[in-house]
């Protein structure tokens, strides 16, 4: 998850830098504080970033005075904070797809992932730019996913399925893989959770934190149930290789014998 926020702090500043960039009358004694704003975000004093932006915002109420501001409580984690500062952005300029993004974020690292997911899709739905709409779809994915989570961590499977698979339709993420995977197997559609555990080999990066065997000891679970014995083993026996899944697939490999 941080490397997934610090990836998303990274984009934010670029939008950031661009702000100050765009054409737009702003009164000038309000830009004067803005950029002040803006020197000292990027040199880490929040405190002093938030108290500019207010003084800006007495002058002028411009959309771009709100996103930034919202982006200095952010960085303190006062998501309450940021929220309202980045609705009232939005307020000023509905079609200021960099604020959705940051209210997606800012929501994410809340814990309101069904928010996250509407500012995310918000985002989608107002760039243009191909890159960046890949990157709002791997977002609402990764949020998708945060939700599944949840319900699986109740037993709930059929909410956590389907928060699953809107996952996967947004982000081939494979750790959203593994979980239907896992879903499959303790609800007993054997064929489907080998088909998501080779969905989770077949889209892992080079950067997943999923354990290389976990797929592989899913599908030697279905294989199991469907009472195929060979392919159970040949299955058990890879994830065996995998020091997170080694005893549980000895477990397994023990008793196939």
């Amino acid at each position: 998850m941080k490397k997934f926020l610090f990836s998303i702090f990274s984009t934010m500043l670029i939008f950031s830098l661009v702000l100050t960039a765009q054409s737009g009358a702003m009164d000038v004694e309000a830009a004067k504080l803005y950029n002040k704003g803006n020197k000292e975000v990027k040199s880490g004093n929040y405190a002093g970033a938030i108290k500019s932006y207010e003084e800006a915002l007495k002058i002028s109420k411009d959309y771009r005075i709100f996103y930034q501001l919202g982006t200095a409580y952010k960085k303190q984690r006062k998501y309450a904070n940021a929220e309202s500062a980045l609705n009232e952005s939005l307020k000023l300029n509905p079609e200021f797809a960099t604020a959705y993004n940051s209210l997606g974020t800012t929501y994410y690292a809340w814990g309101k992932y069904d928010k996250a997911v509407e500012s995310f899709q918000k985002f989608h739905d107002n760039v243009s730019s191909k890159k960046m709409k890949k990157v709002a779809a791997k977002y609402i994915g990764l949020a998708y996913t945060k939700l599944g989570e949840s319900k699986f961590k109740d037993r709930d499977y059929t909410a956590a399925e389907d928060y699953f698979k809107n996952a996967v339709k947004y982000y081939k993420y494979d750790a959203a893989y593994l979980k239907l995977a896992d879903i499959y197997v303790e609800t007993g559609k054997f064929n489907e959770a080998i088909k998501a555990a080779d969905n989770a080999i077949n889209n892992r990066s080079s950067k997943s934190k999923v354990p290389k065997g976990a797929p592989y000891f899913f599908k030697g679970m279905a294989f199991k149930g469907l009472k195929n014995v060979e392919k159970a083993k040949e299955n058990f026996k890879i994830a065996k290789t995998d020091r997170t899944y080694r005893d549980r697939s000895k477990y397994e490999l023990k008793y196939m014998n």
